[in-house]
């Protein structure tokens, strides 16, 4: 656990009424455009309200005794979408970026990204490293966002650096397990995801963290993401904390 993020031990408020801590919360931020629609608006109207709520949940985050938040920002396959609408998200994440920097500084949140950065446009990258680098010794939670990410390239990366080690004699087959290809993951040093909460009520899993994920509970909120508030985080929690983890074990 990150230095002075929430103690297993403690209770925060929101979570003494039966709202279990989650140490990892990992969410899918699906239905903006669905959103948008339902109310007449263009779909970057709806991209714009989901920024809202990124707001809203990161600050919540301490409060429910999140260790760590993820948030399926952008996915390697969202690049099929219209080149209107990803020129729109990358501007509204070029405005997250330089707006939220400081106030994620100040609140004391580590900021990572996961994904393949490349494909990018440069200064983007830049504000990414840059807010890396500003937050790299905060402590309070780590806030992980994954941009052009997809968990089969990630799982795929991962093999190849460990075929390339192989290949330069400096490991040998036999030592590939599951724990040399859980440290090639991009956020490796963090605990894998706890919860998944997927909003729109869709119930698919859509190549996040494929790999991170064998053990996690899912919860499928009909919220779309713009909507997704304080008492959606809390049902959700809810539903989390009434369940049994058993790991593949027999309890009881």
């Amino acid at each position: 656990m990150p230095d002075g993020a929430a103690s297993s031990t403690v209770i925060p408020a929101a979570c003494a009424a039966g709202v279990r801590s989650g140490r990892h919360v990992a969410i899918i931020m699906d239905g903006n455009g669905r959103w948008a629609q339902r109310r007449g608006l263009p779909r970057l109207a709806g991209h714009r309200a989901g920024l809202e709520a990124v707001r809203r949940i990161v600050e919540l985050c301490p409060e429910f005794g999140i260790d760590t938040l993820t948030l399926f920002a952008f996915s390697t396959e969202n690049w099929r979408r219209p080149p209107e609408e990803v020129r729109g998200l990358m501007a509204l994440f070029r405005r997250y970026l330089r707006k939220e920097a400081a106030e994620l500084a100040d609140k004391g949140v580590r900021v990572r990204f996961i994904g393949d950065r490349t494909q990018l446009d440069i200064d983007i990258q830049q504000l990414m490293a840059g807010l890396e680098a500003r937050t790299a010794d905060c402590r309070r939670y780590d806030l992980v966002l994954a941009v052009n990410y997809g968990g089969r390239a990630e799982i795929a990366a991962a093999a190849r650096r460990l075929a390339r080690e192989v290949a330069e004699g400096l490991r040998s087959p036999d030592t590939i397990d599951e724990a040399a290809i859980s440290g090639g993951m991009q956020i490796a040093d963090l605990p894998d995801p706890d919860l998944v909460i997927r909003t729109s009520g869709e119930q698919r899993i859509s190549n996040f963290l494929l790999w991170q994920c064998a053990y996690a509970e899912f919860v499928f909120a009909e919220e779309c993401w713009p909507d997704f508030d304080r008492d959606a985080l809390e049902r959700a929690m809810r539903a989390f904390g009434a369940r049994e983890r058993r790991f593949g074990a027999v309890v009881g």
